[in-house]
């Protein structure tokens, strides 16, 4: 049994083996007594001899073999040090370690990755728990993934519907609309069910326009604040679950570029939102030095060269709060139909 990263250190190596992080996005790791999780694998009658060899996320796994230098071009012997899910990789690209630190995401679906150190949970459907890539007998970091289906995909639709050029227009004629838009309410959950309303499938709705006096300047507005309400709604799912933020951190594309969207998640969560200009694929490549185990170096490393920007909650906080109450009421209305 492999993940698709264990299959392709295994192509560029002959070498088979996995990480307790893999493992547990499996649902193959028992947290409680820090093994496999041979429960799972006798009650569905799986011999454990199909899980690999479990080596370290950092460490020296294995070394690309003659086979692997010939399809890669890399040369014989080339160290294999790192290997991570994409969200946990997400994460480490962001420098979120430790228990607070809390990872986002606003593409086509949006999701928010908070580490703890807490092994209680009560969501067994709404939120998935991950060994994250620091995890340890010893320190027992768990990463919260808890997903938005319905995210970027509401402003991308706008986009594509309204008559303009956009996403910076939008958001231009965004900042015409004071918070809260006027009343009108955008519930961005038109892209299937979403697990964190248990699996409902209530659709997008657009609430509460008048003709009269509203303009695609609201619409715009009113997207990206439902779509922020969904990202505190969810934080507050992550809270009740024993997460404790103190810092989101995001990187510095999709929506986390609107200010709007961003000061609203960092007011109504009472946390600021640091922006870095990385990607995935730049944390991964970075994270071959941390089998040296330096975590500190690496951070410092993001600090002084990906960091873009803060965004702080509003001191006035209590419109936000007010918008964000009426566009809660407005969903556990569709959720009670």
């Amino acid at each position: 049994m492999m993940l698709p990263g264990d299959y392709i250190a295994y192509k560029f190596s002959s070498t088979i083996n996995t990480t307790v992080s893999g493992l547990s996005e499996g649902i193959l790791w028992d947290f409680k007594n820090n093994t496999i999780a041979d429960f799972l694998l006798n009650h569905y009658g799986i011999e454990k001899e199909f899980i690999p060899d479990v080596v370290d996320t950092f460490s020296l796994q294995s070394t690309v073999d003659e086979n692997g230098a010939i399809e890669s071009g890399l040369d014989i012997g080339t160290p294999i040090l790192y290997r991570a899910g994409d969200q946990p990789n997400n994460a480490l690209s962001l420098n979120v370690f430790n228990p607070g630190e809390v990872a986002a995401t606003g593409g086509t679906s949006g999701v928010v990755y908070a580490v703890t150190d807490n092994l209680s949970g009560k969501e067994s459907v709404r939120i998935n728990n991950f060994a994250h890539v620091n995890y340890s007998k010893e320190h027992k970091a768990i990463g919260k993934l808890l997903n938005i289906n319905g995210a970027g995909i509401q402003y991308r639709w706008l986009l594509n519907n309204l008559s303009v050029s956009s996403y910076n227009e939008m958001n231009t004629l965004a900042t015409s609309v004071p918070v809260g838009s006027d009343g009108v309410c955008v519930i961005p959950f038109g892209n299937g069910a979403e697990r964190m309303l248990n699996n409902k499938n209530i659709g997008t709705h657009l609430l509460n326009m008048n003709l009269n006096n509203h303009h695609k300047g609201h619409l715009c507005r009113a997207a990206l604040e439902g779509i922020a309400f969904s990202f505190v709604y969810g934080m507050e799912i992550m809270t009740s679950d024993g997460v404790k933020p103190n810092v989101m951190r995001a990187g510095n594309d999709n929506l986390f570029r609107s200010e709007i969207f961003a000061t609203t998640i960092a007011t109504l969560i009472n946390q600021d939102i640091e922006i870095y200009n990385t990607t995935g694929a730049i944390g991964a490549a970075r994270a071959a030095h941390l089998h040296k185990g330096d975590f500190e170096a690496f951070g410092k490393v993001i600090m002084e060269n990906d960091y873009v920007i803060t965004f702080t909650p509003v001191q006035d906080s209590q419109p936000y709060k007010t918008a964000y109450n009426n566009w809660k009421n407005e969903l556990q209305h569709l959720i009670n139909k």
